[in-house]
C-alpha cells in the first residue's frame, strides 16, 4: 500500500518592533489584503464530497516459481465509489516488453467479481474474449490445455479450461470460445499491457457497474431484504507475466521461440495475481416505488449530470424523474408539445422557438460542459500526453482529407499529394514538434451520428477561423495539401446549419485479407460513426474505432467484413467526445486554438471563461450562444451551456416538481463530486448569475409564468419579475464585464428568489467565485473572502489605534452618552 507523507510547519514568529512600524506595517498589511483578489475556482484535487483522487492503491508483486516480480508497483489511481467508467492503472519496476511484439513481460488485467474478502476465483474473472492476436498460445482465452501446467490439477484433459460463473447465477460458460457474456467488442479484459523501456507502463482500464455487466454485478445489492444496503464490491486482478511458461520453459533461451503461453487462468500464472478491492456507486433503483414519475429528455451535453443528480432528486423532492437521452431538436418538439397529459422537461442548448401562440417555455441553466478532442494514441516508449490542434487541421480530418482516412491503398488521384496521417501533416509537426513516431496507423477522427446543436459549434469554430475556412473553401495550405473534392462541394465553410458530420466519399477499396468471394470497403466501414458521445469515448478509451475493413470468412456464410482488434502498443484513436465523458474514461485531450490563437485544453477555468464570453441569443435572450469566435484569452471554444427548458402550460403538478428539479439543480447540484446528486467531473458549476437565473425561471414556471427578457418582468399582468432574472437574461457577462468575471462567474449583480429549495443557499450580488458550496451554503471562495476582510478590519484598526490612539480617546470623549 502507498503511503502519504505529511509535514507541516508552523510559521516563525519575529521579534518586538517599534509601536509605529508596527502600526505601518499593519496598515499596509491592509491595504495589500484588501487589494489581493480571492482566488478563483480552480479544479481541485479532490471533489468536494471528498470521494475522488484519494482512494488509489498500490500493491506490489512477489517473488514467483520462476520469474521474480517483487520489484512491480502497480498503482490502480481510483478504488472508490466508482461506476462504469475509466480508471488510470500505472505501474513501474517491471521488465521492458519487446518493442516489436508483445511477446513477454506484461500485465494482464481483468475485472472480477466475488463476495470473498480474500479477493476472487478465476471463474470469477472476466477474461478470453478480447479476440487480441498475440502470440503465444492461449494467452487471450480461458484454455488452460494450450500450454502443460504442472500444477494444474482442477481443470485437466484435452481441451480444458476455466469456465466464468456469472454473478448473477445463470449458467457457466461450455468452451473457451463461449461468448455468451463477453466477446471482442465488449469485453473490458486488456491481455496485454505493454511496459516500456523505462521499466513503467499505463493503461486506462474501463470497469463496469452492473447495469453494464450484470454477469459482474459490481454496485448491486447484496443485502438481505431490510437490512441497509450493501452494494457488491469487485476486484481488479493484475497477472504479471514474465518470460517463463507455466511449465518453466524459459521463452527468451536458445532455441525457444520467444513467445509466451498460457492462458492467465492457468494454476502457476493464477498465483502471481494482485488484486485490488474496487468499491462501487449503488446502481439498483434508488426511487420509491409508487411516487410520480416525471419524463425529462435532451441533450447529450446533460447525461451524466442528470443521472448523478437522479438518486438524490427522487429521494428529496417526491418525484421519479426518469431521463431519456437524443437529440436538442426532437427534445424542443417534445417541450413545445407538452400538456397535462404529456408533461416534459428538455434539455437543450439552442432555445426552444415556437411559433405565435405556441406554448410559453422558460430556459434554465443547469450544466457547463462542452467538446472535446480525445485520443488514445501509443508510441514505443509509451502513451501520448498531449497534442495541439488548430481549426485547420480539424476541418482536414472532418473532410476526409487525408489519403489514409479514405483508403489504406493507394492514395485516390484528388488527394494525391496529401499526407497519409495527420501526424504526418507538416502543419501538424509544426505545431507539435516534439511528437513521437506512432506504434499503429492512426484512424480518421471518430464522430458521431446524432444530430445535435454541439456539432454546429465545431463548424462555428471552424468557420471562424481563417485558415480553416479557406481550406474548407477549396484553398490549399501552405504546404500545398488540399480539401477533399466531395467536401468541397458541401460548402461547408458558409453552411450556418450543420448538425451532423457528412461523409460523402464514395471511394472504395479492396478488403484487407481478400479472399473469395472479394469485398471491399468504403470510408464509413474505414471510419464508423459512433452512436453519440459518450459511445465515441468509450471506443477510444479501448483504442479501437470499431472500423470493419478485413475479410472474414470462420462461421460467416457468406464471408462478411469485420473488425481487427488493435494490438497492445498499437492502439491509435481519436474521436469528438463531450468533456463529461472524456473525464468519465480518463482520456487525454486536445489543446484546441481559440480565437486568441491561444491553445486551451477544457478545465474548469476554461469552459467558465467561455461562458464569461457568450452573448444572449438572438431568438431568446434568457439562453446564451455558444461562441468560438468570442473564446479569448484563456477561454475553451467548444463550450456550451445546457438549459432545461419547460412550457408554463402543463399542469401545475408537472410544473411544480420541474421547479423542483431546477432548484436542486442550481443548488446541491453545482457542488462538484463522484457521490450521487453531485456534479460530476467535466463539468464546470454553473456561474453566480446563471445559478439564480435558473431559480427565477424555476419560480416563474411554478407560477405558470414566462419571464421577459426586455423587461426582467413577466408575461403576467399584475406580477412581476425577479431581479435576478433580469440578471440572469443579460448573458454571462454584463456590460463591461471582463475576464474576471470568467473566473469567478459573470459580471452584474444577480439575487435568486426566495425560498430556493435543494438545501443550497443563493448567490449574494456580484461576482462571485466558481466554487462548489460547502454543506452550510458557503463556497469556500466565500469563507476566504470573509475571513479577508475580518483581517482587513484588525489589521487597520490595529495599525490606526497604534497611529492615532490619542486621537481615539478624544473622539471617545467627545461622543454623546
Amino acid at each position: 500500500m502507498s503511503t502519504v507523507t505529511r509535514t507541516d510547519r508552523a510559521p516563525r514568529g519575529g521579534g518586538a518592533r517599534p509601536r509605529v512600524v508596527a502600526a505601518v506595517g499593519a496598515l499596509l498589511a491592509a491595504l495589500v489584503l484588501a487589494l489581493l483578489p480571492v482566488p478563483s475556482g480552480a479544479t481541485p484535487a479532490a471533489a468536494a464530497d471528498g470521494t475522488a483522487v484519494d482512494s488509489a492503491v498500490t500493491v506490489t508483486g512477489t517473488r514467483g516459481k520462476y520469474d521474480d516480480f517483487s520489484g512491480l508497483k502497480v498503482t490502480v489511481h481510483q478504488t472508490k465509489n466508482l461506476r462504469t467508467q475509466g480508471v488510470l492503472i500505472t505501474w513501474k519496476g517491471g521488465a521492458p516488453t519487446p518493442e516489436s511484439t508483445v511477446n513477454s513481460n506484461f500485465l494482464q488485467i481483468m475485472q472480477c467479481w466475488g463476495d470473498s474478502p480474500t479477493g476472487p476465483t478465476r471463474e470469477q474473472c472476466e477474461y478470453g474474449g478480447s479476440g487480441v492476436p498475440l502470440p503465444g498460445t492461449g494467452v487471450d482465452s480461458r484454455s488452460v490445455s494450450a500450454t502443460p501446467d504442472p500444477d494444474e490439477t482442477q481443470y485437466t484433459g484435452a481441451g480444458a479450461f476455466v469456465p466464468f460463473r456469472p454473478a448473477n447465477g445463470s449458467p457457466a460458460t461450455t468452451s473457451p470460445t463461449d461468448k455468451t457474456y463477453f466477446g471482442p467488442l465488449d469485453t473490458n479484459e486488456q491481455p496485454a499491457g505493454r511496459t516500456f523501456a523505462s521499466g513503467t507502463g499505463e493503461a486506462t482500464f474501463q470497469v463496469l457497474d452492473g447495469i453494464e455487466a450484470s454477469h459482474l454485478g459490481c454496485g448491486l445489492n447484496t443485502a438481505a431484504a431490510g437490512s441497509a444496503p450493501a452494494p457488491r464490491s469487485c476486484w481488479l486482478v493484475i497477472v504479471p507475466r514474465g518470460t517463463h511458461n507455466p511449465d518453466g520453459t524459459d521463452v527468451t533461451a536458445p532455441g525457444q521461440d520467444g513467445k509466451l503461453d498460457g492462458s492467465p487462468l492457468t494454476t502457476t500464472n493464477w498465483a502471481q495475481r494482485m488484486a485490488v478491492r474496487l468499491d462501487f456507486l449503488p446502481v439498483d433503483e434508488f426511487c420509491p416505488e409508487g411516487q410520480p414519475e416525471q419524463p425529462t429528455a435532451g441533450s447529450q451535453l446533460a447525461t451524466d449530470a442528470v443521472t448523478s443528480w437522479q438518486p438524490k432528486l427522487c429521494t428529496t423532492t417526491g418525484t421519479t424523474f426518469a431521463f431519456s437521452q437524443g437529440g436538442e431538436e426532437p427534445a424542443r418538439t417534445q417541450v413545445l408539445a407538452a400538456t397535462g397529459d404529456a408533461p416534459m422537461l428538455g434539455f437543450t442548448v439552442d432555445p426552444v422557438a415556437g411559433s405565435d401562440g405556441a406554448a410559453k417555455v422558460v430556459h434554465a441553466p443547469v450544466a457547463v460542459s462542452g467538446l472535446a478532442i480525445a485520443f488514445f494514441l501509443e508510441t514505443t516508449s509509451g502513451v501520448v500526453q498531449e497534442m495541439r490542434l488548430s481549426p485547420r487541421i480539424v476541418a482536414k480530418m472532418l473532410t476526409h482529407s487525408y489519403t489514409k482516412d479514405v483508403t489504406l491503398g493507394a492514395a485516390p488521384d484528388y488527394l494525391t499529394g496529401n499526407p497519409a496521417f495527420f501526424n504526418e501533416d507538416p502543419e501538424f509537426r509544426k505545431l507539435n514538434p516534439e511528437f513521437p513516431a506512432l506504434s499503429g496507423q492512426p484512424s480518421s477522427l471518430m464522430v458521431p451520428l446524432l444530430t445535435s446543436d454541439t456539432t454546429r459549434i465545431v463548424w462555428n469554430w471552424l468557420q471562424s477561423d481563417q485558415e480553416a475556412r479557406a481550406f474548407l473553401s477549396g484553398t490549399k495550405d501552405p504546404w500545398g495539401m488540399t480539401v477533399n473534392r466531395y467536401y468541397k462541394d458541401l460548402k461547408l465553410a458558409d453552411a450556418t446549419s450543420l448538425t451532423d458530420f457528412p461523409k460523402v466519399d464514395p471511394t472504395t477499396s479492396p478488403a484487407v485479407a481478400n479472399g473469395v468471394p472479394p469485398l471491399t470497403y468504403t470510408g464509413q466501414d474505414l471510419d464508423p460513426y459512433a452512436n453519440d458521445l459518450h459511445e465515441a469515448a468509450v471506443r477510444t478509451l479501448r483504442g479501437n474505432n470499431n472500423g470493419t475493413v478485413v475479410w472474414q470468412a470462420g462461421n460467416n456464410t457468406p464471408p462478411k467484413l469485420g473488425n481487427e482488434v488493435p494490438m497492445s502498443g498499437r492502439h491509435a484513436v481519436l474521436a469528438i467526445v463531450d468533456t463529461a465523458s472524456a473525464e468519465r474514461y480518463g482520456l487525454k485531450t486536445a489543446a484546441l486554438r481559440n480565437a486568441d490563437g491561444a491553445f486551451v485544453k477544457p478545465s474548469t477555468a476554461t469552459l467558465t471563461a467561455a461562458v464569461a464570453a457568450m452573448r444572449p441569443s438572438p431568438v431568446d435572450a434568457t439562453v446564451l450562444r455558444p461562441d468560438p469566435a468570442r473564446a479569448k484569452g484563456q477561454a475553451y471554444p467548444l463550450t456550451a451551456v445546457a438549459y432545461a427548458a419547460a412550457s408554463v402550460d402543463q399542469a401545475a403538478a408537472a410544473r411544480k416538481a420541474y421547479a423542483k428539479f431546477i432548484r436542486y439543480v442550481a443548488g446541491a447540484g453545482q457542488t462538484p463530486g463522484l457521490s450521487a446528486g453531485r456534479l460530476p467531473p467535466g463539468y464546470a458549476p454553473l456561474p453566480a448569475k446563471q445559478r439564480a437565473q435558473a431559480v427565477t425561471a424555476a419560480d416563474a414556471l411554478e407560477r405558470g409564468l414566462t419571464t421577459d427578457p426586455a423587461s426582467g418582468g413577466t408575461d403576467s399582468a399584475g406580477t412581476s419579475g425577479s431581479a435576478a432574472g433580469a440578471a440572469g437574461a443579460s448573458g454571462g457577462t454584463a456590460a463591461g464585464g471582463t475576464s474576471a468575471g470568467a473566473a469567478g462567474g459573470s459580471g452584474g449583480s444577480a439575487t435568486p428568489a426566495a425560498g430556493a429549495a435543494g438545501g443550497a443557499a443563493g448567490p449574494s450580488s456580484g461576482p462571485q467565485q466558481n466554487v462548489a458550496k460547502s454543506a452550510n451554503g458557503v463556497t469556500p471562495g466565500e469563507i476566504l473572502g470573509i475571513i479577508r476582510w475580518v483581517l482587513l478590519v484588525v489589521l487597520f484598526l490595529g495599525g490606526a489605534a497604534g497611529l492615532s490612539g490619542p486621537i481615539m480617546l478624544r473622539l471617545a470623549q467627545r461622543r454623546s452618552p
